[in-house]
């Protein structure tokens, strides 16, 4: 099972590639990939099918023996981005010594001293020329070898590097690419570097949606191999929990609904992301065809149960203070449900006492976590989607350590217990 998570990652390293490879697996288990530009299929008992959005979302459906007005449906919800830097356009610096660096912008909340040193890769897609101006290709792009760098300053020129430096975005983070060693590279080598991987003409390229990633392979640790250190942990681990426990589940009375969005990093207010009405139009139109009245769809919602996934702070050994006294959780020791005063979480008592209580007939133990009351923390998915869909639900997530650095650390027991918990919850 870990090792499947692992290979996940390793396909994985920036949305695109997640939706790709989540929509692969959808397809090998008989999910159809449906337009949804064009009208859904007839919606009958078992009926299982997926829809992607701007190619970085997915929501798969799996319809249950009774319509949506009558049970609802169960839905998990992850997202699939991960804080990095996207490459600008016109992304070429020519330096002294024909050094070439690339202009980046920072994507999300990264820990951006841990993209220091080590070796990075390309990843994301490229549009080339189709049909016509309103249809153009896109093709998904990963060079998969160590490619650039963003290098540290010498202790010798910065004697306090030790005591914490403020890294501008600017200046501090642009990754050395290369160095020219024919004139035909001149404020070409990233251009050549796309054409060479995707065997296409400079003059088919028409741009491109391009990030760093870690071309260190994700790996297990310790003497147990008890934790898992890859970058996007955060949230790729919850996307393919959610994945491996919608497959692993026949038809139920209930509809399951896998719903990977894309944005969560930047907010969710996107036409992929967890604020847009795309998902809650789907659902629309799976009730309407079912009843043939909206009336249907709302009462689905007040019959449904939603399960946003995304990852949690682990207790760290050497910052012990940074935690709340009481409600700090342990990697290895189960999902951890997440609450929050000012609402920065969807759980409420009652959502987590169901969640509870499905790892309980799971056998699945499961935490609670609060943040330190002097320390500010973050939000997720959760309440974003039910400002637009009035779900009950419960945010949780899996402990990890090192949230949004460039490799984080999470348990190998922890992603057992989240997909027999998922696997529960689908197929009640």
């Amino acid at each position: 099972m870990t090792q499947r998570l692992l290979d996940f990652l390793n396909a994985s390293p920036v949305n695109f590639f997640a939706v790709r490879n989540i929509a692969s697996a959808l397809q090998l288990a008989g999910y159809k990939h449906l337009d949804p530009a064009q009208p859904l299929v007839q919606m009958e008992t078992g009926t299982k099918f997926f829809v992607t959005k701007n190619d970085s979302s997915i929501y798969a459906f799996h319809l249950g023996r009774k319509p949506l007005s009558d049970a609802g449906f169960h839905m998990i919800c992850a997202h699939c981005d991960s804080p990095t830097f996207r490459i600008k356009p016109n992304a070429e610096i020519s330096c002294e010594g024909g050094i070439v660096k690339l202009n980046t912008e920072v994507y999300g909340g990264p820990i951006m001293s841990t993209w220091f040193d080590r070796p990075l890769t390309l990843a994301g897609r490229v549009i080339v020329r189709g049909d016509d101006a309103l249809h153009p290709q896109t093709l998904l792009m990963h060079v998969k070898r160590p490619l650039m760098q963003i290098c540290n300053l010498a202790i010798h020129f910065n004697r306090q590097v030790n005591d914490g430096v403020k890294l501008s975005k600017q200046k501090d983070m642009l990754p050395i690419l290369g160095i020219i060693n024919d004139e035909l590279e001149q404020g070409n080598m990233l251009m050549n570097l796309i054409c060479e991987t995707l065997h296409v003409k400079k003059e088919e390229v028409l741009d491109f949606d391009l990030y760093l990633a870690d071309a260190t392979p994700a790996c297990t640790f310790g003497p147990h191999d008890e934790f898992i250190s890859s970058g996007r942990l955060d949230d790729l681990s919850m996307c393919f929990a959610g994945l491996e426990a919608l497959l692993g589940t026949e038809t139920t009375d209930t509809t399951k609904v896998l719903a990977i969005f894309d944005n969560e990093e930047t907010g969710s207010q996107t036409k992929q992301g967890a604020g847009s009405p795309f998902l809650a139009s789907l659902l629309k139109r799976i009730a309407w065809q079912q009843s043939g009245t909206e009336e249907a769809f709302w009462q689905a919602i007040e019959r449904a149960f939603m399960i946003s996934a995304d990852n949690a702070h682990a207790w760290h050994p050497n910052y012990g203070e940074k935690y709340d006294p009481t409600n700090h959780p342990q990697l290895g020791a189960g999902p951890v449900i997440k609450f929050n005063a000012a609402q920065k979480y969807a759980s409420d008592a009652v959502s987590a006492s169901v969640f509870a209580e499905i790892c309980c007939e799971a056998g699945v133990p499961c935490q609670r976590f609060v943040n330190h009351s002097d320390v500010a923390g973050g939000s997720t998915l959760g309440n974003i989607l039910a400002s637009s869909l009035p779900l009950r639900g419960v945010d949780m997530g899996n402990a990890i350590l090192a949230m949004h650095s460039c490799r984080e650390t999470g348990s190998t027991t922890d992603h057992a217990y989240c997909v027999r918990a998922f696997t529960q919850f689908f197929g009640r």
